[in-house]
């Protein structure tokens, strides 16, 4: 009876600890909301938002960093940086404080184009460093979706 109750117990352990390995799924994009303008300049502007995503992960997670290169249409709006140490809880929604600095000479030439769209495709590729207890670990990403301008 008792190896009986000790395999049981190890076969439990066995499952448990297979079930915590599991791959953790991505952050799911939600919203993109308060957008400012900071600066605007003929070189470079600054522009500020932020991201609303949700953490479907049964498990709470820090994030150390975030560098990205941001693109509007194939075409180059910026560069996005993230350099804050901030948790994030398991199963919920967060917000991520954004600023963008934006090429102004790339951004005026196509802007006409952009213009007369209804939708554009956005597109994030870059870094984001976050860990869990201390120990931290850069992941690639690659983001694509499409936000509807609503100008028209």
């Amino acid at each position: 009876m008792r190896t009986t109750l000790l395999s049981a117990t190890f076969l439990l352990t066995i499952v448990l600890i297979a079930a915590s390995c599991t791959k953790p799924k991505d952050f799911e994009y939600r919203d993109i909301r308060d957008l400012k303008i900071n600066t605007l300049g003929f070189k470079q502007s600054s522009v500020s938002f932020e991201l609303v995503y949700y953490n479907p992960n049964g498990f709470g997670v820090d994030l150390k960093k975030i560098e990205s290169d941001v693109y509007i249409d194939s075409l180059y709006l910026g560069k996005f940086q993230l350099d804050t140490l901030m948790h994030i809880n398991r199963m919920s929604e967060f917000v991520l404080p954004a600023t963008i600095q934006v090429d102004m000479a790339n951004m005026l030439k196509n802007s006409a184009r952009m213009l007369l769209k209804k939708e554009v495709l956005i597109q994030a590729k870059g870094t984001v460093k976050a860990g869990k207890a201390g120990v931290f670990k850069s992941f690639p990403f690659n983001y694509e979706g499409r936000k509807n301008l609503g100008m028209f």
